[in-house]
């Protein structure tokens, strides 16, 4: 089915596994807040990379498994399966950095990072320029040898497991004055401070904090790329990560189905099985039918991209991807806590978990409302044969 390959389907079932590996810690880690024991933490943390599951974005010229965009897409939708964020253990750090990390951010951070040995968090959203990422008020200035950073970030995702930040900021001097630059600030730095850390829906291990930078001084050598390439690198992340929830997505889709269904089966009403019900066969059906659906285009979309369309395309379709999975997730969840029940209420169900959990893939990496926007205008110039 799909016409994958039978690389293809071996990188899927290794995933899976591993994802069924994760499942049983799920509800251990919902009742402490998402934590799981460090030593429990930490052998996850090496099985994924055991596995050939951790950096599989990355090129093997700097470490990494150099997997196909469809290839990523099947190892982050068995993670999508696991709820907690604990598939998150299969990590994927930025790809696009290897092409432009000088020599210091080379061996400092890149190189670590496709070995497992630290992670990053991106430091770009702030109160007043969520999805739009162009809105930001940071600010950065160069003085003599260093820039010097000043703006508060929101949402900051993983930052209490980061060992280093992707900070974006408006250049407010220079030739490029007004345009956004990226840079790379260690955690800690001497500015940089925890303004509060607020509570989420969900209950994971990753903090998603506030953060200020006050005077925050890096070297040059800290600018990722060039001044002025900062939406670049803002482009092509959110690009690559709407796909991955996306395909994120569709595990969570996947397993809720089939939770639901083997209860359906199993629960005996009225000396009858629930699934002899056709208002929950009419439930179960539609989530079937829009998981083939969505699939069927995350697929798809992963495929245009390992054959090269045109980046401006891809655009268009990774947000029709995210679009279209992100909300199709929230429709299975609502579904799957209705054919539980009471059950489906509870913080030890499945479905309740991913009930709390998918509501924020329509929001981060761009609301979908956002994601209409983008699919319009592309649409708009392009037509719709470029699209679909």
């Amino acid at each position: 089915m799909y016409g994958l390959t039978e690389a293809d389907l071996e990188l899927q079932a290794r995933a899976r596994a591993f994802a069924d590996e994760l499942i049983p810690y799920e509800v251990e880690a919902e009742l402490a807040g998402g934590q799981l024991p460090d030593p429990v933490a930490k052998a996850h943390h090496e099985r994924a990379l055991e596995l050939g599951l951790y950096a599989t974005n990355m090129p093997a010229a700097v470490g990494g498994h150099g997997c196909s965009s469809l290839q990523q897409v099947l190892v982050q939708e068995q993670a999508g399966r696991v709820t907690n964020a604990l598939g998150w253990v299969m990590n994927t750090p930025p790809a696009w950095w290897s092409e432009v990390a000088n020599d210091l951010q080379r061996e400092r951070w890149l190189l670590p990072s496709v070995r497992g040995e630290m992670q990053e968090c991106y430091a770009i959203t702030e109160e007043d320029a969520g999805s739009d990422v162009a809105a930001l008020s940071t600010t950065a200035r160069r003085d003599g040898g260093d820039y010097v950073i000043d703006g508060v970030k929101w949402h900051v995702t993983s930052y209490n497991e980061a060992a280093y930040a992707f900070v974006q900021a408006v250049l407010t001097e220079g030739p490029h004055a007004g345009e956004h630059a990226l840079f790379v600030v260690d955690i800690p730095s001497p500015g940089v401070r925890v303004v509060r850390t607020p509570a989420y829906t969900h209950s994971i291990a990753h903090h998603h904090p506030i953060v200020a930078f006050e005077g925050v001084r890096v070297p040059a050598s800290h600018l990722v790329g060039a001044e002025g390439e900062g939406m670049t690198f803002a482009y092509e992340w959110f690009r690559f990560e709407r796909l991955m929830v996306a395909a994120r997505c569709l595990g969570a889709a996947e397993r809720l189905i089939e939770e639901a269904t083997a209860f359906a089966q199993a629960r005996v009403v009225q000396g009858e099985p629930l699934m002899s019900r056709q208002l929950v066969q009419a439930m179960l059906a539609d989530s079937a039918t829009e998981l083939f659906a969505a699939r069927s285009m995350v697929y798809e979309t992963a495929r245009s991209i390992d054959e090269g369309v045109d980046r401006k395309v891809l655009h268009g379709r990774c947000s029709m991807a995210k679009l279209y999975a992100s909300e199709m997730a929230g429709r299975v969840a609502d579904r799957a806590v209705q054919v539980f029940g009471g059950r489906g209420y509870m913080r030890e169900n499945v479905a309740e978990r991913f009930f709390r959990e998918l509501r924020v893939e329509r929001i981060w990496e761009g609301a979908s409302e956002v994601q209409q926007v983008i699919i319009a205008e592309q649409l708009a110039k392009r037509g719709l044969a470029a699209l679909v």
